[in-house]
């Protein structure tokens, strides 16, 4: 066991490291297509509004129960209230199960991050491209294996000379190749006299047409379900992350402050991602693509229509998501690393090999899932004409069951059993205001429950 407890070295370094690990795949690859789905402007102002009250009640919580316990996800909950450990257990297996997957998917990045670095960007752009590189044997194990080596480094060197270096160094950089790219974006021309203006409008005027109540409600799970992903809350992160955070720091302050960066790169996504795609390929293009299709089948066709500029922004695009990739991971192997020393009192030597050997031989797996273990799934609430492979089930078992479970479950233990002010007096400790406390109250014990018990439902296809 360690004897004293690393910590970040200032309030900047723990929201910049906080913030890196919310600014992931989710906010590039979802929000863009949701925003541009659900009503422009609707949607922005439906994600704010959750994000000011269902996302900050469960970052508070989550912070405030690493440093009031100073352990990791797996230990927390249990020293806190232990009849409630088995709340850790389920939130360990949430970055135990996301990490072999990401990891493919940064290697995935990677690959296309190298082929518009060496010029070669039009070729992502044939429709086969993406699916040949997936399904072949060789190529993506190999870029899983380089991704993972590069977390796993920087796990390995610590929480003050791995964590919080790499993300002040990659923080301020990933945010000004986003600010960059998405004032590119506005100036673009393309095809039927369609400009990146029009793909702006598209991101913020409110569309109201055919929305009813029904219509919103969906509108609301969607926002609901993006931003729950996207605060890396659930997952253990912010737990483990709590626990370096410093007794004497401002916590109530370092969540404004990871609340404004994470909504802010989210909006810049938008702004990165939607103009370019309506004026090149129209707006029901965008509407209909999200995930692996809108950033390895879509974009690369945007930028070969974009003519030689392309390759460059291009290259540009994948290294800023490459930066965005690993300040996640990061965190997500952080979770189950510091979970095994808690637990089990192992060196961070021993177990960030550990699991990164664990992490690789489910990585090689789910490789494989799309060639030699090659099988059809079907999953609840998807595309009837869709299929699942290992890696979407993977998927759909951390965010889509185990994420709801433990959130729900957390609001439960600070909402009804060790009570709401026990998180506030740990926000609070050094004096500091709780600006939207009676808010935390209710969303803690009323409304956080039902809305994850809702989102739990849809996950499962009960509702639809």
């Amino acid at each position: 066991m360690e004897k004293k407890r690393n910590s970040f070295s200032s309030s900047l370094g723990f929201v910049l490291a906080a913030a890196g690990s919310a600014v992931g795949l989710g906010n590039i690859w979802r929000f863009p297509y949701l925003a541009a789905k659900d009503g422009g402007g609707l949607f922005l102002v439906t994600y704010l509004v959750l994000a000011l009250t269902f996302g900050f009640t469960l970052i508070v919580s989550e912070i405030a129960i690493g440093r009031k316990t100073k352990q990791s996800c797996l230990t927390a909950y249990s020293k806190l209230h232990k009849p409630s450990g088995w709340i850790g257990i389920f939130a360990s297996l949430v970055p135990f199960l996301i990490l072999p997957y990401y990891c493919i998917i940064g290697g995935w990045v990677l690959k296309y991050a190298v082929v518009f670095l060496t010029g070669h960007g039009t070729d992502a752009a044939d429709d086969s491209y993406f699916g040949g590189f997936i399904t072949s044997y060789v190529s993506p194990i190999v870029f899983d294996i380089i991704f993972l080596a590069a977390t796993a480094f920087i796990i390995y060197l610590g929480v003050n000379k791995g964590i919080e270096l790499i993300s002040k160094v990659l923080m301020p950089i990933l945010l000004l190749v986003v600010i960059g790219i998405a004032i590119f974006s506005l100036t673009i021309t393309g095809e039927d006299g369609r400009t990146g203006m029009d793909g702006l409008k598209v991101l913020l005027v409110p569309d109201f047409t055919g929305v009813g109540i029904k219509d919103y409600f969906m509108i609301v799970i969607d926002a609901m379900g993006q931003l729950f992903y996207s605060i890396s809350v659930a997952m253990g992160i912010m737990v483990t992350y709590g626990s370096y955070f410093k007794d004497d720091s401002n916590l109530i302050k370092s969540v404004n402050q990871i609340e404004i960066f994470d909504t802010l790169v989210a909006f810049l996504a938008g702004v990165m991602i939607i103009p370019p795609v309506v004026a090149f390929m129209g707006t029901e293009q965008m509407k209909n693509t999200a995930g692996p299709s809108l950033m390895f089948a879509t974009l690369p066709k945007v930028f070969a229509k974009m003519g030689t500029v392309g390759n460059i922004v291009g290259a540009v695009f994948f290294i800023m998501v490459l930066f965005a990739a690993l300040t996640s991971c990061i965190s997500i192997l952080e979770a189950v690393v510091s979970s095994l020393i808690d637990k089990f009192g192992w060196s961070r030597k021993k177990a960030t090999i550990i699991e990164s050997v664990i992490a690789l031989g489910l990585g090689v797996m789910i490789c494989l899932g799309y060639n030699a273990l090659y099988f059809e799934a079907k999953l609840p609430n998807t595309a009837k004409d869709s299929s699942a492979q290992l890696l979407d089930i993977f998927d759909y078992l951390s965010n889509n069951i185990f994420m709801p479970i433990v959130a729900i479950s957390t609001c439960i233990l600070v909402g009804w059993l060790i009570k709401p002010k026990t998180m506030i007096d740990e926000a609070t400790k050094n004096g500091e205001k709780m600006g939207r406390k009676g808010l935390y109250i209710v969303m803690v014990k009323f409304i956080a429950p039902v809305l994850l018990f809702v989102l739990l439902l849809g996950s499962l296809g009960i509702i639809k």
